[in-house]
């Protein structure tokens, strides 16, 4: 409309279209109701009184009754024309008797319209500012007490109508729906219905009546005339544009309106020139120009909120005095869009600037100081000269100042000038001169501050006011209370006060408050005019002085008309943080708001200037701290990811000042840990942990390891020594409190990790600081919390916070003694007047609105509490005050929290007050921590118990962490676990611990997570006593005595041989320094739900090509062995404790190299080495004879060399290439442990003996080919010839270098039979060694094995006919030693399919394999691995049973209980593919080595590690510790006995007698054997000598049988599922092949697809969280309307209730996400290789079943990108598949898409035209996932190119999964895109757990 004034001057347009756009003109603006020709405004007195004209409407003006109602100097001389046409427009509706709305855009013009109608007219006005908290009561009649009684008082409608006045409603959109209807009758009939049952009538009828009744029978009938006079002005915003509750239309009918747009371009023009006469005329139009385009309706389109234009007039005053400001800056100050609007909203600001001439911001802002501030008194308040240095000349303004002495530079050290406080201290004094102000900037960042110092310089007094959410008009204005004789009355609030008293108010946290209860505040800010609840009236100090002057009262007489003048200096500032931009819920600045202040940006420091202020602030802080702490919080700041801003926000000014004070104070303090601690990044999202921790490593704020191991290491203590207390490190005096009884005192028990938490809460709390504590549940933050208090002997304040939680119940609770209210102190109140400690508990849980008045009281020490009174810090300035209380030095607040976030849904306290607090993560302790916390819990608990549970809570927090389960099982649940276990010693764990997890018993998958991860750690939940599962035993063939072994020396002087030997030093090579990994494996109990002799498996990190070779272990002490892995393709070593949960790998590729000929197959033996060298290992290569000394500790390794020969042999490329046999070297360990080993080559004739600790090497030559070398004692080896198969007997001295001899015998042994008979004495067929034991078995199993009591040398070998044969007196007597054995029937190995007996195959490895027995001496038992031909499973199983899937058995002889016993192996999970080397290596597929003495430790193919308990004791014990474990059910029934005192003597005990029946007898005194009597023996009787069971059958069901469900129930319920499942299969069509189909997808992400949505309901419950709704009739009393009651209204009740959304605030907008899959052909090409197309269509489905039935708040869509294009469309956001069918479809269609594209890559494409594409539609949030191979390179794309992509809009979170790539491709990605935004899933099985992570931490933290 405005625009069309500007018409361009003549000559520019030819003069018929000027003609034809004037009539136009004409025409429209008739049609707005404006006539062109000037209004004349006169008025004339007459005899009867004065006269107004306007133009030619007449009023007659009466003398009013009370003059100072009349509204004062609002008339501005002169009135432009368009004024003057509303006010004749009123006076017509005026003389009609009706009532007007005037309706229009915020700011103050239509107010002032309306009053300077009355004031012309000099009618008195009622004004009421309505606000969500009005009610009837505020405009009808309110109750007041007074001297007992309870009157009413009339309200403004009730005056206004009976005295004739007008009535002036402001903001009618603001009041609730049910409110003005009250008002309907009064506007149409002028009737109402008063609560005090006076009836008002409208003025005709009343003179109608008393024509015809008395005066004095009306008032008795009650009736009350309304005056003639009386009228409604109703002030309103037009609904729709602007938000609030739309007009009733019974309402809306009764209004006549009148639209008041902004004036008219010319007058608003003239305006502003008289205002700015200093400033040019063009810049003024353009300033006006710029405005009215930013208020036309095309800019309403844009959702730009209207300009303030009735603050160009300030802005103008502004410019007038600092001509040379830019006007970019002064339009910022009235409309700052940079804060308020998003990109899209500032490019189109900037361009109408840009169009006006107006963008001249970016020549360099002018810069402002002020220099100097000097008072200067006027008659009409202080004023205050303030000098400001712009660019190079001085300005002096005059602006209002406060009652305290000026200063420049104010004495507090808490403010740091820096050149950008200067400039905005000087930019605020320049706002200050014209208008209130806004302070916007984020948390921290120092407004409360500059605030404080600007009222400094030009001293003034502060009032803070601390706003917050539930605040009501009330609590801004008046309060009511009781005074001391019952009457209520009003109490000012602090701000009015300060209005009177002519103070600065700083209003703190304007975009808390509801928009609506702000709105108050409008006509002070606006006119400084304000009606209070109780009459009284604020006026402007000029508009007092000229009613003053124009009545002739003194102050008193206004006074008791309640009138007061607002002080001149009186101003506001208020403070607030910056919209969010782009959500819904905190768009605080509306237009409203923003024609109320001038505002100022307050920008982060930058970083110059807060390294200025650090090291101001905190002298001794170390430099490259802070330059690396600013590093990071500038790279956080700048980062234009929302994740990075949010870690930003924890970073604020305020937290990194102190964390510099603590690394003042404490200098050795890790920066790493401090910035953890403020972004309590323990309890991060993952993304956001992760952005963190990538932004600290570019920092180069690195985690210091050596400080993390004296963290371990230190032994943390405290003690309390001569009144000091010392905590870890620091130590300061115990306190003396006044009130003993209130320290804590709690059990605690000490441990480290808790002492390093009380630590460094001290250190915070000796700097001053306020605690946060923020933990899971029940990881003990109360108990630290009393212990930390105990230990200080602080008393201490307990406050529990709860939902209902307000702010009166956190300072003062109202309540009512005899007629008045009185007020107890809270907690809060009372540690702050005594200094005590506050302990605020559950702060999460109470809004967070509520929390926030903790804010004013840590920040500026100040608290008004709701009686009035106010807690004051520092005293000094306020002690002229009444009701002060003073702050105790003494006071601290420790606040505890949970985490935020899921599953907790408590309110973000960290988030919203965090940087208040010095925070503190509180986690559950580390396991040594914890183990010992329990030990002290349950002294007497096994320690074995409490390491399984530490274990498996360990394992269950872990999964929390990463989201997989929801609840974080804490401390406190294994405490009760133990606790339990202490006092009933006797109940199992398995019973126990279910205790803690029966709360998941109906949630299947949690089930199966928790079950695994208990059984895995061994805890037999869910087994039954009954399932023990050990093999069975099969009788053992009796021994038989076979023959002796003779050893000839009689004369034949042949048969003893002398063997030469040699003596050399070792060549050594090395060290070298190879890597030894570190992993951990998933190691499992394994007897958790059945008891068998397996103890414990693992798996080795090893790939299916690879090969296991060895297995060999340390024998240090039986706990804590450490078992080695040898793998020979590549070679590597494996080695772990076996009860440990890491394992370390060293990698041996390098040094055996893999393929040097075409059949080199390595084979490498290990050996370890026992003390000195304990840890040390020696590696054998067999074929190439190369010897390793290894230090897997430090990775030291060194090469051995016999002889020089060695190193050549390798050389001969012939020796590799040859294809006759290749003999094998082989090593000896029996006696590794002692550090020596023993070295032949089969078909040799030489030895080798390797000293280790010596260093030296003795070769002993022989006179035979050896086959096989078997060192049966130290100094005595027998030995086997080769072809022969003889053996010999060979005696070397113990030490070699001793005896310089140094010569070895030779023996010849004969094997002699048993005779057979008829004198027939045949030689024994040599048999053929397998193994033989190195020492002898102890004589009681000896005579045990061959029953007959015996005691001699003996030795076990074995071979393949025998089970075990025992040669007595070998090999220490020379008489012939007797051979018993107990022969197989079949021999070993007959029965597989390999031909003949294998070790007489001249294969071309020689008998290379592992023999695969080993001995248990002291158990007595022989174990062999033996392959599943070789057992006699028909003899095991019965017929009915398979037999277990096992490749290979162990066969376990027993010879002390002469039994024999298959425990099946599970097969190996995977096999190498080359077979023939497998076989090479054992028959079986399982290597074997001793564990201790009774146990074996297995090793598979496929690198599985099992741990058997094979010794007959040892098992029996387990097995008594494993049925503790479960619990004794001994199966009688539980009785309940209840024991009174039968008052029957026991007699003596005695048996009792013997019933010769035997029938049974309950009670008697008489028979023995009987059940619940007295003094006989028997059962469950008293006094009977012992119990006597009789062997009466207790009919009883088993348990087993109770838990057993019939089978056909079972069946039908079955049944049942399958039918209704093909029924819905029907339904939607789908077969039950393409279900099994779609079930294999489903099913792999059934668990995430489960956690996401319980996160989504729980998200949903929160949303739905009901609030209260106040002025209810019903409900619980609210406590701020106790007085209300009082006086006997209705509405003073508050209930819970959905809240209705605010009328006019933006619809919930769904979250928008887009999910961008690869469905390229390198997608199905490498499927095969990882899987990576049925992991992308998992995630599909996830998605797709996620989000169903969610589509209301997450719009999602599904497209795929490859070769064929980049927008390929597979789910529409407005047709998703809704059953399982349709999903189908969807994979299915992924998949065919995959399998016939095109080849190519759009993964570029793809995603910027998804982001673009998204962002169009109208979305809360956007989100963009993308799913590629990172297989760019191969396309050359570069990475820096894929990051600008998905970058490329700030709105839209794109994030990128990088599937399975080929090398590092994907992890080389990741480093160069922004952190947190892109994952690399190398295992596919990620991707649905990536994207739950995406969804949990950025979806869902605002949802």
């Amino acid at each position: 409309m405005q625009s069309l004034l500007r018409l361009p001057a003549t000559g520019t347009l030819p003069a018929a279209s000027l003609r034809r756009v004037r009539c136009l003109f004409n025409q429209l603006v008739n049609y707005r109701g404006i006539t062109p020709q000037p209004v004349l405004l006169r008025s004339h007195t007459t005899s009867t009184g004065d006269t107004i004209n306007i133009g030619d409407v007449s009023y007659k003006v009466k003398t009013p009754r009370n003059p100072e109602l009349v509204p004062q100097s609002y008339i501005s001389d002169p009135l432009s024309q368009s004024i003057v046409q509303h006010l004749r427009w009123i006076m017509q509706k005026d003389l009609l008797g009706q009532d007007i709305f005037l309706i229009g855009p915020p700011g103050p013009l239509r107010r002032a319209i309306a009053m300077q109608y009355l004031e012309l007219t000099k009618r008195e006005v009622e004004y009421i500012s309505l606000s969500r908290d009005t009610t009837e009561s505020d405009l009808k009649q309110r109750r007041e007490i007074r001297a007992g009684t309870a009157f009413y008082i009339d309200q403004c409608a009730v005056r206004a109508a009976t005295e004739g006045r007008i009535l002036v409603l402001e903001g009618l959109e603001k009041a609730e729906r049910n409110v003005l209807p009250v008002l309907n009758n009064l506007l149409e009939n002028r009737e109402m219905q008063l609560e005090d049952g006076r009836f008002l009538m409208s003025a005709d009828r009343y003179d109608k009546l008393l024509e015809e009744h008395s005066k004095e029978e009306l008032d008795a009938w009650k009736i009350v005339r309304v005056s003639e006079d009386f009228r409604v002005i109703a002030l309103g915003l037009p609904v729709p544009k602007y938000s609030g509750n739309p007009l009733d239309p019974p309402l809306r009918s009764r209004f006549q309106a009148r639209d008041i747009y902004y004036l008219p371009f010319k007058d608003q023009l003239q305006l502003l020139y008289s205002v700015g006469p200093n400033v040019p005329p063009e810049r003024i139009s353009q300033l006006l120009s710029f405005a009215t385009t930013l208020c036309s309706l095309e800019s309403a389109t844009l959702g730009l909120p209207d300009f303030p234009a009735d603050n160009l007039a300030a802005a103008v005053g502004i410019l007038n005095v600092f001509p040379t400001m830019s006007s970019q800056q002064i339009i910022h100050r009235l409309y700052p869009y940079t804060v308020v609007l998003g990109k899209e909203g500032k490019t189109a600001v900037e361009d109408t600037l840009k169009r006006f001439e107006l963008l001249d911001g970016s020549r360099s802002p002018i810069s402002l100081k002020v220099v100097k501030v000097e008072p200067n008194q006027k008659d009409n308040g202080p004023l205050a000269s303030v000098h400001i240095r712009t660019g190079d000349k001085d300005i002096t303004i005059q602006v209002a100042a406060g009652t305290l002495p000026v200063e420049l530079h104010s004495r507090s050290c808490q403010f740091i000038r820096t050149s950008t406080h200067d400039q905005l201290l000087a930019e605020m004094m320049q706002s200050h001169m014209v208008k209130d102000m806004c302070l916007i900037g984020g948390k921290g960042c120092g407004k409360s501050v500059i605030a404080k110092e600007f009222a400094d310089m030009l001293g003034y007094e502060v009032e803070p006011v601390m706003l917050y959410q539930d605040m009501t008009a009330r609590d801004l204005l008046q309060q009511r209370y009781t005074l001391p004789n019952g009457d209520t009355a009003w109490r000012l609030s602090p701000l009015v006060l300060a209005a009177l008293e002519g103070k600065l108010v700083i209003l703190d946290g304007i975009h808390r408050v509801n928009p609506g209860t702000l709105a108050i505040l409008q006509r002070l800010i606006h006119d400084r005019e304000l009606t209070l609840y109780d009459g009284s009236r604020l006026l402007r100090g000029d508009r007092y002085q000229s009613l003053k002057n124009e009545l002739q009262l003194s102050d008193a007489k206004l006074q008791e008309r309640s009138i007061f003048p607002i002080h001149p200096s009186f101003r506001i500032i208020a403070l607030a943080e910056p919209p969010v931009i782009g959500s819904n819920t905190q768009q605080w600045l509306g237009p409203e708001l923003l024609t109320m202040f001038l505002y100022h940006n307050v920008k982060p420091s930058t970083r110059q200037e807060e390294v200025h202020i650090m090291s101001e602030m905190v002298p001794n802080v170390p430099k490259e701290a802070v330059e690396q702490l600013l590093t990071l919080t500038h790279k956080l700041r700048d980062a234009n990811d929302p994740t990075a801003q949010s870690l930003s926000s924890s970073l604020s000014t305020r937290q990194l000042l102190r964390i510099c004070k603590r690394l003042s104070q404490y200098p050795d303090e890790s920066l790493h840990h401090a910035v953890n601690k403020a972004c309590l990044s323990r309890f991060l999202p993952s993304l956001a942990r992760s952005a963190l921790q990538k932004a600290l490593m570019d920092s180069g704020i690195e985690e210091i390891s050596t400080e993390m191991e004296t963290f371990q290491n230190q032994d943390f203590s405290c003690e309390i020594k001569s009144g000091i207390l010392r905590l870890g490190n620091v130590t300061v005096p115990v306190f003396n409190p006044g009130e003993k009884m209130k320290v804590p005192d709690v059990l605690f028990y000490e441990n480290a990790q808790h002492l390093r938490v009380m630590e460094d809460m001290l250190k915070d709390f000796l700097l001053g600081e306020h605690l946060l504590l923020v933990g899971n549940q029940g990881v003990g933050k109360n108990k630290i919390v009393d212990r930390f208090l105990h230990l200080l002997n602080r008393p201490r304040e307990y406050l529990q916070l709860h939902r209902d939680t307000t702010v009166q119940s956190l300072t003062l609770q109202p309540s009512v003694k005899e007629g008045i209210i009185v007020y107890e102190d809270s907690p809060l109140v009372k540690a702050v007047k005594k200094g005590h400690i506050l302990v605020i508990d559950e702060a999460d849980k109470a809004p967070t609105n509520v929390t926030c008045i903790l804010k004013t009281l840590v920040e500026s020490g100040e608290m008004i509490l709701s009686d009035g009174r106010r807690l004051v810090a520092n005293l000094s300035e306020r002690i002229r005050r009444d009701n002060v209380i003073a702050i105790h030095p003494d006071f601290r607040m420790i606040v505890l929290a949970n985490r935020p976030g899921f599953p907790f849904l408590g309110n973000d306290f960290f988030g919203a007050l965090g940087d208040i607090f010095s925070c503190h993560a509180v986690d559950n302790p580390v396991p040594q921590s914890e183990l010992a916390m329990l030990r002290q819990y349950g002294p007497n608990v096994p320690d074995a118990i409490l390491q399984k549970l530490v274990a498996a809570f360990g394992e269950l927090r872990g999964m929390a962490d990463q989201g997989i389960i929801s609840y974080p099982y804490s401390t406190r649940e294994v405490v009760n676990i133990v606790k339990h276990l202490e006092k009933f010693p006797n109940e199992g764990l398995a019973n126990v611990v279910r205790n803690v997890f029966d709360f998941d018993s109906y949630n299947q998958e949690m089930r199966e997570i928790l079950l695994n991860s208990l059984h895995k750690h061994g805890i037999p939940i869910g087994a039954k006593p009954s399932s023990i599962q050990l093999a069975k035993e099969l009788p053992l063939p009796d021994v038989s005595f076979v023959g002796h072994w003779n050893m000839n020396q009689a004369g034949n002087a042949h048969r003893k041989l002398l063997c030469p030997t040699e003596t050399h030093q070792l060549f050594i090579k090395g060290p070298v320094y190879i890597n030894v990994q570190g992993y951990s494996f998933e190691r499992y109990e394994s007897r958790s739900l059945s008891f068998t002799e397996e103890m414990a498996h693992w798996s080795l990190p090893i790939n299916e090509v690879n090969i296991v070779c060895d297995v060999n272990v340390s024998s240090d002490n039986d706990a804590d062995s450490t078992v080695y892995v040898v793998t020979c393709n590549p070679v590597s070593l494996y080695f772990m404790k076996n009860n440990g949960h890491k394992g370390y790998c060293v990698d041996l590729y390098d040094i055996f190299p893999r393929t040097v000929g075409s059949v080199w197959q390595p084979f490498v033996s290990i050996a370890p080495l026992g003390h000195p060298l304990t840890g040390q290992v020696v590696l054998h290569e067999e074929q190439s004879n190369v010897i390793l000394l290894l230090d897997p500790r430090n990775g030291e390794l060194r090469r051995i060399m016999l002889s020089q020969q060695d190193t050549e042999s390798t050389k001969k490329s012939s020796w590799w290439g040859s294809k006759e046999a290749q003999e094998s070297y082989r090593m000896c360990r029996e006696f590794s442990h002692k550090n020596w080993l023993v070295f032949y080559k089969e078909n040799g004739n030489s030895i080798n003996v390797l000293d280790v600790l010596e260093g030296t090497t003795h070769a002993i030559s022989l006179p035979i080919n050896l086959s096989s070398v078997f060192l049966v004692a130290e100094d005595k080896w027998l030995l086997v010839e080769n072809k022969t198969n003889k053996k010999f007997l060979l005696t070397t001295p113990l030490h070699m270098e001793a005896e310089d001899t140094g010569i070895c015998q030779l023996h010849a042994l004969e094997e002699e039979a048993a005779s057979a008979g008829f004198g027939v004495t045949t030689g024994l067929e040599p048999s053929n060694l397998q193994a033989i034991s190195s020492g002898q078995l102890p004589p009681e199993n000896l005579s045990a094995a061959i029953d007959q009591k015996i005691t001699s040398p003996n030795r076990i070998f074995l071979d393949a006919k025998t089970y075990a044969s025992i040669v007595v007196g070998f090999p220490d007597l020379m008489s012939p030693s007797e051979v018993y054995s107990w022969k197989r029937n079949n021999p070993l190995g007959k029965q597989s399919g390999s031909p003949s007996d294998q070790f007489f195959q001249p294969t071309k490895f020689a008998n290379i394999k592992r023999t695969n027995v080993v001995n248990l001496l002291a158990a007595n038992q022989v174990v062999r691995a033996v392959s599943s031909a070789d057992v006699p499973l028909k003899e095991i199983y019965p017929k009915d049973t398979l037999p277990p899937n096992a490749s290979s058995y162990l066969e376990v002889t027993d010879l002390n209980s002469k039994k024999l016993k298959y425990i099946p192996v599970p097969r190996a999970s995977s096999l190498s593919p080359y077979t023939s080397w497998l076989s090479k290596i054992t028959d079986s597929d399982v290597l074997l080595a001793p564990l201790g003495s009774s146990g074996v430790v297995s090793v598979d193919m496929g690198g599985t590690v099992r741990l058997w308990e094979t010794g007959l004791e040892s098992v029996q014990r387990s097995l008594l510790e494993w049925r503790n474990m479960i619990g004794q059910e001994d199966g009688r029934p539980v009785q309940i006995t209840i024991q009174r005192d039968s008052g029957l003597d026991v007699s003596s005990p005695k048996h009792g007698e013997l019933d010769p029946d035997n029938t049974p007898h309950v009670g008697g005194n008489t028979w023995a054997g009987g059940t619940g009597g007295r003094d006989t023996a028997g059962l469950g009787g008293k006094g009977g000598p012992y119990r006597l069971d009789a062997g009466h059958k207790v009919y009883q069901v088993s348990q087993a049988e109770k838990d057993a469900v019939p089978e056909e129930v079972k069946r039908a319920a079955r049944e049942m599922a399958e039918k209704a499942f093909k029924e819905r299969l029907k339904e939607i069509q789908m077969s039950e092949y393409d279900a099994a189909t779609y079930e294999r997808v489903s099913g792999a992400v059934r668990r995430q697809v489960q956690s996401l949505r319980v996160i989504l309901d729980s998200l949903q419950a929160k949303g739905k969280e009901r609030q209260w709704l106040k002025h209810q009739a019903i409900g619980e009393l609210d406590d701020t309307k106790i007085i209300d009651g009082l006086t006997g209204e209705k509405a003073i009740y508050k209930r819970r209730g959905e809240l209705e959304p605010e009328l006019g605030s933006p619809q919930q907008k769904p979250k928008r996400l887009r999910l961008l899959v690869d469905v390229s052909g390198s997608m199905y090409r490498f499927n095969g290789v990882d899987g990576r197309l049925e992991r992308s269509m998992e995630a599909t489905c996830m998605l797709m079943e996620a989000f169903e039935n969610y589509e209301h708040k997450f719009k999602y869509d599904v497209s795929g990108h490859s070769g064929d294009g980049f927008r390929i469309e597979l789910i529409r956001s407005d047709k998703i598949p809704r059953n399982n069918k349709q999903r189908l479809e969807i994979l299915k269609t992924m998949h065919a898409h995959s399998q016939f594209c095109m080849s190519g890559d759009y993964t570029l494409e793809a995603t910027e035209h998804a982001i673009k594409e998204i962002a169009k539609e109208d979305a809360d949030e956007y989100f963009v996932i993308v799913l590629s191979d990172a297989n760019l390179e191969r396309y050359g794309i570069p990475p820096a190119r894929f990051a600008q992509a998905l970058t490329i809009n700030p709105q839209v979170n794109a994030f990128a999964i990088f599937i399975g790539s080929l090398g590092d491709q994907a992890e080389r990605l990741q480093k160069t895109l922004p952190a947190g935004r892109s994952f690399v899933a190398m295992d596919t099985t990620q991707i649905p757990h990536i994207l739950k992570q995406i969804f949990t931490s950025t979806l869902l933290s605002n949802a």
